[in-house]
């Protein structure tokens, strides 16, 4: 092991997986115990940066470490949940294929700004399987009294994959690669539905983000407070982060 990774594993915290689940064919769910977890300050919407390339010398510093959506916490157990889907074929597909339960991992909490807010009537959620996980739990977080639409898409139906408690509160499409004009199309159709303010949440595919969000900034004059959005991943570079 380098100094670089020496250094890495320093200021990141230490963790131990205990549970790893195939949800489908694309998408695995870990479950990581760490003692510090149940005193962290989680708001929903914050990832967690983890090494998913610590001892593997053919890859550059960058790519050592990945950001992934914390998908659901329980401080009582110290555990926390994330989703990673392997159709990037990147470091952290490659990675969560061979990880298993027991395993020490490196993490470190981010806050960004992809975060959930309440103060809208009504919202969107737009992604793919990269962001699901995501969508979830702002979606559970979110009032009752909401009104919630989606545009949830894959290539392959057997992808999707249901919430933590089960619920499968959004509406899912097989669509093709980058579907940008598809998912306008659907848009077209379900935004004059929306009622009061409207808030909307796009991740996932960088392509689909930069379309969608031009849609709604140029084409809807929407203003930068109803728009939040995240890039999860580059089908250029398989990965962002």
């Amino acid at each position: 092991m380098g100094i670089v990774e020496s250094i890495i594993k320093k200021v990141l915290e230490k963790g131990t997986i205990i549970e790893k689940t195939k949800l489908s064919d694309s998408v695995y769910k870990i479950r990581i115990q760490s003692d510090g977890i149940g005193n962290y300050d989680f708001e929903p919407g914050h990832f967690l940066r983890l090494g998913v390339g610590i001892g593997k010398d053919d890859i550059s510093l960058k790519d050592k470490v990945r950001s992934y959506s914390a998908w659901d916490i329980n401080k009582e157990k110290n555990t926390l949940d994330i989703a990673i889907a392997t159709h990037s074929q990147g470091i952290g597909a490659q990675w969560v294929e061979t990880c298993g339960p027991n395993d020490t991992v490196y993490f470190k909490w981010k806050k960004g700004k992809f975060l959930v807010d309440d103060s809208a009537n009504s919202y969107l959620m737009i992604g793919d399987l990269s962001a699901l996980s995501h969508l979830y739990i702002i979606n559970r977080n979110l009032a009752d009294n909401k009104q919630i639409k989606s545009v949830v898409y894959s290539q392959d139906s057997i992808d999707f994959f249901a919430d933590v408690d089960g619920a499968n509160p959004f509406d899912f499409h097989v669509m093709s690669e980058n579907p940008s004009t598809e998912i306008i199309q659907k848009l077209n159709s379900i935004i004059p539905e929306m009622k009061g303010d409207t808030i909307v949440y796009i991740a996932g595919d960088s392509r689909v983000c930069i379309a969608l969000t031009n849609y709604f900034r140029k084409e809807l004059n929407w203003s930068t407070k109803q728009i939040k959005t995240k890039p999860f991943w580059n089908p250029d570079k398989k990965g962002l982060e």
